[in-house]
């Protein structure tokens, strides 16, 4: 009798998702941090700048913008720290279980090739001419047989109970995680919109649209183009 085999595969790719998932999370979360550190230093060396001495109203608003890059920093690491804890640690802790899930699969395999071989053996003496010397043999090789059998068996029913417990687990664990990401995200970009707008009414004294601020670059530049000390491209 030959080993049946009824097994799952090992939805190898929601391990990896969720191994891809807890590295991508981890850079996102890397970047965050130094996105909002390079700001913090940007206003912070404009805050520096010479020009700051000279002009009251630029010292005003880099004041105002290296208020605004600070407090946005602050919650920016709030929000990776909220996101480390509830989404980045979870993901790394059910990770975990797959070398373990792995090796649990691999011994399944290692006695299916066992069971296979001695059954080969078996079928190869009851084929033969049922001598005395052969049905010795026969006999020795079925009881070689039995508890490796018996071995497959309890690792392949084992692997079947509880498989498809541990796949379909996936989503039910996700689940907390994913709605406090969503939180964590909703919280940190309402926070923004409320430091830039602020940050927009204490130095857009202009009111000016985007394209008007762009054409008058472009006229102070042509401006500066115009200078005799300026060489032509």
């Amino acid at each position: 009798m030959k080993p049946v085999v009824v097994f799952p595969p090992l939805h190898c790719q929601f391990i990896f998702f969720f191994l891809f998932l807890h590295k991508d999370m981890k850079k996102s979360t890397e970047a965050d941090i130094a996105m909002s550190k390079a700001a913090v230093k940007i206003s912070g060396d404009l805050l520096s700048n010479p020009l700051c001495e000279q002009d009251q109203a630029f010292l005003d608003s880099m004041m105002a913008l290296d208020t605004a890059m600070k407090r946005m920093d602050a919650f920016n690491q709030e929000k990776v720290n909220q996101i480390q804890k509830t989404v980045i640690d979870p993901l790394k802790k059910y990770s975990s279980v797959f070398p373990s899930l792995n090796m649990a699969v691999k011994r399944r395999e290692q006695a299916l090739q066992d069971y296979k071989r001695l059954q080969a053996k078996v079928e190869k003496y009851e084929e033969k001419e049922k001598t005395g010397p052969i049905m010795v043999k026969l006999h020795q090789a079925r009881e070689e047989l039995r508890p490796v059998r018996e071995d497959f068996e309890a690792k392949n029913k084992q692997l079947l109970e509880e498989m498809p417990k541990f796949y379909n687990s996936r989503i039910d664990y996700f689940q907390p995680s994913f709605e406090a990401l969503i939180r964590a995200q909703v919280v940190y970009f309402t926070e923004m919109h409320k430091i830039f707008s602020e940050l927009t009414d204490q130095i857009d004294q202009g009111g000016l649209t985007d394209e008007e601020r762009e054409q008058q670059n472009e006229t102070k530049l042509n401006e500066l183009r115009a200078l005799s000390i300026v060489a032509d491209d």
